[in-house]
């Protein structure tokens, strides 16, 4: 990770960020993000990736705390700043602190604003020349996969589920027969000699919900 964030309108070294107990992200996972690839420093669609953000918060009623031009420019000093050439930026915006824990919307609201960048993950040639391994699970994930919020346990539970096996994937399935995620373009699917392979995503997940 970076060794400076920026943190609701302050760039702070990562070790001195300090976020509110109250912050109804931690407490309910009440936020949304986005994970923007950086490709010798230059944001990859960036302003694709601002209007799915746009289109994440709008899903949860939340209002943008920045204007484009402002996203541009924090996104573009911290790509121009990280350590790597190859990275990927991830915005986590949150509904902000509360005075009491409530599940309800409060009634002024101060979004808490994360942007941090780490080095480009990319498969190994290996991968990407043999393929890999991969068990199956029933899609338990909420049904807005379509926008990226925070609340992501049954991600990681699905993801523990494959590395617990020794794999790398979890291929997910709705209804028991409808493939409903997998993060690689094709999956080839094999059941007594006959070859079946994935077909496009659902539209729960046409946006992806991965990173």
């Amino acid at each position: 990770m970076t060794t400076r964030v920026f943190l609701s309108g302050q760039w702070l070294p990562a070790d001195e960020a300090r976020v509110s107990v109250m912050d109804r992200g931690f407490l309910f996972g009440d936020g949304v993000y986005e994970v923007i690839p950086v490709y010798s420093r230059q944001p990859f669609r960036l302003e694709q990736h601002l209007a799915r953000l746009q289109k994440s918060l709008d899903g949860i009623q939340l209002a943008n705390p920045y204007r484009l031009e402002e996203w541009i420019a924090i996104v573009l000093q911290l790509a121009g700043e990280a350590e790597w050439q190859d990275q990927s930026i991830y915005i986590q915006v949150t509904r902000g602190p509360m005075a009491v824990r409530n599940h309800a919307f409060p009634k002024e609201i101060t979004p808490t604003v994360l942007l941090l960048a780490e080095a480009m993950s990319t498969p190994p040639a290996s991968q990407r020349q043999e393929g890999i391994a991969a068990v199956s699970a029933a899609d338990i994930r909420w049904l807005r996969c379509d926008l990226k919020t925070t609340s992501l346990l049954a991600n990681c539970l699905l993801r523990q589920l494959a590395v617990s096996a020794g794999c790398v994937e979890t291929v997910l399935f709705r209804d028991g027969r409808r493939l409903s995620h997998r993060r690689f373009r094709l999956v080839d699917f094999r059941r007594e000699g006959r070859r079946a392979a994935g077909t496009d995503q659902e539209p729960s997940d046409a946006a992806g919900n991965h990173l």
